[in-house]
């Protein structure tokens, strides 16, 4: 999937379809001139339902769907005859999608599961018809129901990936690089920030058939979790990470700074994400000695505060098995 496919956030008006009008109608046949209310109920207008498939991995088949809906109820008919139920609109989504109403910004749902549905505009109810409401007083009512009206709505369909590891580092930090050469994933790599301006994902396979999702979120700068830079549009993907791999390259002036500066990110945005298990990876170590990684080990024990790190570079292949082994370790130690 190349990089302008991947559409994670859209806003789309739904509307259901609005119930059809019970009949008035009376009875009328051959011998019988004056029969009774037989009118028939209005059908019920059409669901706009939510589906979730696990097939899809973005939301670029509703880029250019900005209304979708249902079909109205049918009107009730002679001899008691319900009229016909609008038609149903199905919007599928991949997993993790997040519905949320444009105007207040509430969530009303998310979707998590392939198959799970839910109505996001239900339909009216048809409108009852005249054989409802005779009686020993009025026996030839001549009113019926009309139907409910529709439901209109603006929704905001978000994205959050789903992905059992999250990377997590500054613009140029090496993800890319990392998830080409752990994955079969082909993310756009240079030698630029930025280069990464949507979520790739890649199946990491593991020992005995076993694999796990990880996902290359876009870089982090000061100020994200104001809405800097890329802003919300990656941060919200790492909610749903259950581990986080942060990557500081060996070069970086500080490399506890970059880190903490990271985390701080984080935690401005959500402090719940702060709860998750976190690797720091110091990468291109390849540039590194003995002597210097011994120095470079000695201090960040001292102000790391017991946060798990390793030495890795991607492209030499250093440390790559070691780190898939810590982060299976980590993703299943709490099953």
């Amino acid at each position: 999937m190349t990089e302008g496919n991947f559409v994670d956030y859209v806003k789309i008006y739904v509307a259901s379809g609005k119930g059809g009008r019970g009949s008035t109608h009376l009875h009328r046949e051959k011998f019988i001139e004056k029969g009774g209310p037989d009118g028939g109920d209005g059908g019920r207008g059409g669901h706009v339902y939510i589906v979730g498939n696990e097939g899809l991995w973005t939301l670029f088949h509703l880029k250019f769907a900005r209304h979708i809906k249902a079909g109205h109820g049918g009107d009730g008919g002679s001899s008691r005859s319900t009229g016909a139920d609008g038609e149903d609109r199905i919007i599928e989504v991949p997993l993790g999608t997040v519905v949320k109403d444009k105007e207040t910004g509430e969530v009303l749902f998310e979707i998590t599961e392939h198959g799970e549905k839910r109505i996001v505009a239900e339909g009216g109810k048809g409108g009852l018809g005249n054989w409802h409401f005779r009686s020993s007083t009025n026996q030839t009512p001549r009113y019926a129901q009309p139907g409910m009206p529709s439901t209109e709505l603006d929704v905001i369909l978000e994205l959050k990936v789903l992905a059992d590891v999250g990377l997590v580092g500054f613009p140029n930090a090496g993800k890319s690089t990392l998830l080409s050469v752990v994955t079969s994933a082909k993310p756009k790599i240079a030698d630029y920030p930025f280069t990464t301006l949507k979520p790739n994902l890649g199946i990491v396979a593991y020992r005995d058939f076993k694999s796990f999702v990880i996902a290359d979120i876009p870089g982090i700068i000061e100020g994200a979790a104001e809405g800097k830079g890329l802003g919300h549009y990656f941060l919200r993907h790492i909610e749903r990470n259950s581990t986080l791999l942060f990557m500081v390259p060996a070069d970086a002036d500080d490399i506890t700074k970059e880190y903490n500066i990271l985390l701080d990110e984080l935690r401005r945005y959500n402090p719940e994400m702060l709860d998750k298990d976190r690797l720091l990876a110091i990468t291109k170590c390849d540039m590194l000695d003995d002597e210097l990684k011994a120095e470079m080990k000695e201090q960040l024990d001292a102000e790391l505060d017991g946060v798990p790190y390793m030495f890795i570079s991607a492209i030499a292949n250093q440390g790559m098995q070691e780190l898939k082994d810590k982060l299976w370790k980590m993703l299943n130690s709490s099953k």
